[in-house]
């Protein structure tokens, strides 16, 4: 899997998006500190502990660097930058039953612009699985010769 590269000084506008989500009763914003515990947990039960050990580094940020999606009180959607690395983006998950409304587009964008108000000019999208979903969301390019980029040398998972 190859990193993306993204020009954050030409976005699409997220209030047309956020404003369609909540239309839809899915809302939008900045996790809060204190829930930080619920959000992690999430993460972890649903896209497992690599994505919630990443979250739980978004969480050491100021002002904290995780996006979240809710609807009726519940997470259905989470999305980090700064966390893997500086300027990196991610991870970034929807629950499977908001998948496909337009809540990834929103977390995307929702961090690439706070990441473009940091100053940046470019994001790193790292380890990308859905590159066709990023190239259109965001204009996000393949960086040649970027795999595995900085996830070589991983440590695996073993069960206890």
């Amino acid at each position: 899997m190859s990193d993306m590269l993204v020009k954050l000084y030409d976005l699409p506008e997220l209030e047309p998006v956020v404003r369609t989500l909540r239309d839809q009763g899915v809302l939008l914003r900045r996790a809060k500190p204190s829930e930080k515990h619920l959000i992690v947990q999430w993460a972890r039960r649903t896209f497992g502990a690599g994505w919630a050990s990443e979250c739980e580094v978004a969480f050491a940020n100021k002002p904290v660097s995780c996006f979240i999606a809710t609807g009726n009180g519940e997470i259905v959607g989470f999305c980090c930058y700064e966390s893997t690395c500086r300027n990196f983006f991610g991870p970034m998950g929807v629950a499977e039953s908001h998948r496909g409304r337009g809540v990834g587009r929103a977390l995307t964008l929702s961090s690439l612009q706070a990441m473009a108000q940091m100053g940046y000019a470019y994001a790193i999208i790292g380890g990308v699985g859905p590159a066709d979903f990023y190239a259109k969301v965001a204009g996000a390019v393949e960086i040649e010769g970027s795999s595995p980029g900085i996830y070589r040398d991983r440590l695996s998972e073993t069960e206890r």
